[in-house]
């Protein structure tokens, strides 16, 4: 599925860093601000190490995991709303973006000046989200104006929209983000079509310097106490240092240099994972002697929709399902011991896959 994560911050707080760490992309980075002109896009994939369990129980030629798209989009700054540096542009970058990571600069470098003079993870975060609240805002009053129009002439569905709208104003208008107002489901349709940059899902991604890897500091602890009581994640990443273990070829030399900053595991792959939760996103697998790949779906999809994400004809000609949970196949050992076990299911169009479901796919076009 191609679903887009968008790595947002301001200019020199180290997202390209961050970016090169974990995409098949390179991009160079330097330390003028605003040098960059465009966005960065790289297919990231995402770790699992139930792979290569699946792999211990069934021979194979390739293994194929998911993944989701990542989007680099050069640091915004104080009045991009209003077309700063390319900041328009790279608005527009932002709101073709399903979720968003939005990265803070949580060290202190002498050598790579900060745009505001000094470092306030806070006050960054509060500048970036200034200015996706102003273009939000210029969506929501010109919607306001064209729904005011169908009003006069009695549409009672326009009128209530307007209700809806008028909630929103006022709230981003008071410099809140637009996914922290609570209304109800069926009136978010008022506002879907626009797309709004403050309604999508957020991460937060503090950057620090080498030694504060593994428990943070005191910039990080600002991040948190701000963040207090919101629906959100706040991940700790070195970026710098895990740069330099993105270019070790040994997997062994990795693990060492993990080790000696006092990490089990790349940061960059816990803020892919919780990226690919961010978008509701859940994984299937098919496994077989030439190939065991990891499938993305979204949550709450039946298994012709599964299927249909494999290959048009498998939806289309879709008889039925056979399933086996992985925990049920790595514990049995097979296919044919899950059968023996009654842990071989045959589902049918109705049927909701869940995470980790092994599926083969019966159709006939």
């Amino acid at each position: 599925m191609a679903l887009q994560c968008g790595i947002i911050g301001i200019t020199n707080v180290g997202k390209t860093t961050i970016f090169n760490c974990i995409s098949d992309t390179k991009v160079e980075t330097n330390a003028f601000a605003f040098s960059a002109t465009k966005s960065n896009v790289g297919i990231v994939q995402v770790p699992d190490p139930r792979l290569y369990e699946l792999e211990k129980h069934q021979v194979t030629e390739k293994i194929v995991p998911a993944t989701v798209e990542l989007v680099d989009i050069p640091g915004l700054t104080r009045g991009s709303n209003k077309g700063e540096g390319v900041g328009n542009k790279f608005l527009g970058d932002i709101r073709n973006t399903d979720a968003l990571i939005h990265v803070l600069r949580c060290f202190d470098d002498e050598s790579l000046p900060h745009v505001d003079g000094s470092v306030d993870p806070v006050r960054d975060m509060e500048t970036v989200d200034f200015e996706l609240q102003v273009k939000d805002l210029e969506s929501v009053e010109k919607k306001i104006q064209r729904l005011e129009k169908l009003v006069k002439t009695g549409d009672k569905d326009a009128r209530h929209g307007l209700e809806v709208l008028f909630k929103y104003r006022d709230h981003i208008g008071n410099f809140n983000n637009a996914r922290t107002l609570q209304v109800k489901e069926d009136e978010k349709k008022f506002i879907d079509d626009l797309f709004l940059l403050t309604m999508k899902p957020v991460i937060y991604v503090c950057n620090v310097d080498q030694k504060s890897a593994s428990s943070g500091n005191r910039y990080v602890e600002m991040v948190k106490k701000a963040l207090e009581g919101r629906d959100t994640e706040v991940l700790i990443i070195a970026g710098a240092l895990e740069a330099e273990i993105a270019e070790l070829d040994k997997p062994e030399d990795r693990i060492e240099f993990l080790r000696d900053a006092g990490l089990e595991e790349p940061g960059v792959n816990k803020m892919v994972r919780a990226a690919y939760k961010m978008l509701n996103l859940l994984t299937f697998f098919t496994v077989g002697p030439k190939e065991i790949r990891a499938w993305t779906i979204k949550k709450g999809m039946t298994a012709p929709q599964a299927a249909g994400v494999i290959h048009s004809d498998l939806e289309r000609g879709f008889i039925r399902a056979e399933v086996m949970k992985y925990h049920d196949f790595v514990t049995l050992g097979s296919e044919h011991a899950c059968k023996e076990a009654g842990k071989f299911f045959i589902e049918g169009k109705n049927y909701v896959v869940e995470d980790g479901d092994i599926l083969h796919i019966r159709f006939n076009v």
